[in-house]
């Protein structure tokens, strides 16, 4: 037998002798970062995402749109006993559209209680509203004003706002409250 009829020739399948398991992917949703230890941020999620999400065994998700959560990931949060903590806000796209300071705090008492965590936020894209939540969030753990902003700028790309950056610069960390208690050791 020559090299050439030799490396041609089939080997023993193992593949075929292996029992067949189901493969799922591990795909984290779009815009998905961690933000501090057990705080995660993103874009919506979908199906393909629900084995990574699955993997953070979260308690807590917070949903930042006025919109209800499709089905299939309400029925996910449910069988994977995820609380989800909804703050309709609206996007900010015009110059009259605000995005309700008090919200944001209460969002960012729900983030600033450990027994929620590891938790994920998420809006649409997991730039703008994500953006702004998490940007007072660093202001709160006293971040300087360019890095956070830089921080926002990296998730936003070419759609950065204005707005959403003047709100986090005049964002009032003083009213935000959380039982010191229950607060990350990262605060």
């Amino acid at each position: 037998m020559s090299l050439t009829s030799a490396a041609l020739s089939p080997l023993p399948n193992a593949a075929a002798e292996r029992p067949k398991t189901a493969v799922h992917p591990v795909i984290p949703p779009l815009n998905f970062a961690m933000v501090s230890p057990g705080v995660y941020r993103s874009g919506y999620p979908n199906q393909l995402n629900h084995s990574f999400l699955k993997s953070l065994k979260l308690n807590t998700l917070i949903y930042l749109c006025p919109e209800d959560c499709n089905q299939q990931n309400l029925s996910f949060y449910k069988q994977n006993g995820i609380s989800v903590m909804q703050f309709g806000i609206q996007g900010n796209k015009e110059p009259f559209t605000d995005i309700p300071e008090p919200v944001i705090r209460d969002a960012l008492e729900v983030l600033l209680d450990v027994r929620r965590h590891p938790l994920l936020i998420h809006c649409n894209k997991g730039k703008h509203r994500t953006g702004c939540l998490v940007g007072c969030l660093r202001k709160v753990q006293r971040w300087a004003l360019t890095s956070i902003f830089e921080e926002y700028r990296r998730f936003a790309g070419n759609k950065t706002r204005i707005l959403d950056q003047q709100f986090i610069e005049l964002f009032q960390t003083s009213l935000v409250r959380y039982n010191v208690r229950y607060k990350p050791a990262w605060l």
